[in-house]
């Protein structure tokens, strides 16, 4: 009786496992950041009149869009993600293998009187499945890291520098990131988002510089 409550915990482990890394595995664009501007510093007080405030908001969810997005942007993830795809694959795969393995050994729980030796090896080979899918999905997240860092960073301070520059020459004295904004959002007057206008300015001075080219890394 206790082998068989141990072989259900085991059983609701993988279950559970299988579940929480199946939203992990896929590696959709990344959304492009702006960088961050450093906390400017403290201005002494003065009586000094507030300058008129001119707020817009920027979604910048919409950088990497595929279709609509900022060109170079969009080309330099694609280009990290083929770079890996290969290996984004391995690491899919095992997960689909681990959700098969799980499916085998409920199945097999359902059969009485259950086969524990049979279950028990199930058991054993989805342990090392599971080390090896956590191996290798560490050291893949790694190397996206590194190399999302070495292409796509410099896009996105590019970007950056760009937004400050449009935003000054429209004397907006505020620019807000929509795409983390919008649960508050009530109302907005149209006029107000410059992600169009911008994204579209971005593109004209920064057009594309060849054709994306697929390069899977084995």
């Amino acid at each position: 009786m206790k082998s068989i409550k141990y072989v259900a915990v085991l059983i609701c482990l993988v279950a559970v496992w299988a579940i929480s890394t199946s939203a992990q595995v896929a590696r959709p664009t990344p959304t492009p950041a702006v960088q961050p501007r450093p906390t400017p510093a403290p201005i002494p007080a003065t009586n000094a009149p507030v300058p008129p405030t001119k707020i817009a908001v920027v979604d910048t969810s919409m950088f990497g869009d595929e279709k609509n997005g900022i060109y170079r942007y969009v080309d330099a993830a694609r280009a990290v993600a083929n770079e890996f795809r290969s290996r984004t694959d391995e690491v899919t795969n095992l997960e689909k293998r681990l959700e098969a393995l799980s499916g085998e050994i409920d199945a097999l729980m359902k059969v009485t009187p259950v086969n524990q030796q049979l279950v028990q090896a199930k058991q054993q080979q989805g342990q090392a499945l599971q080390n090896e899918y956590a191996a290798k999905k560490a050291k893949l997240d790694e190397d996206v890291g590194k190399r999302y860092e070495q292409a796509v960073s410099p896009i996105s301070r590019q970007i950056g520098a760009a937004l400050d520059q449009f935003a000054a020459q429209r004397g907006v004295t505020m620019t807000l990131d929509l795409s983390k904004l919008l649960p508050v959002v009530l109302t907005m007057v149209p006029a107000v988002d410059l992600t169009q206008a911008f994204i579209n300015d971005f593109n004209s001075k920064n057009p594309r510089a060849a054709a994306p080219v697929n390069t899977p890394k084995p």
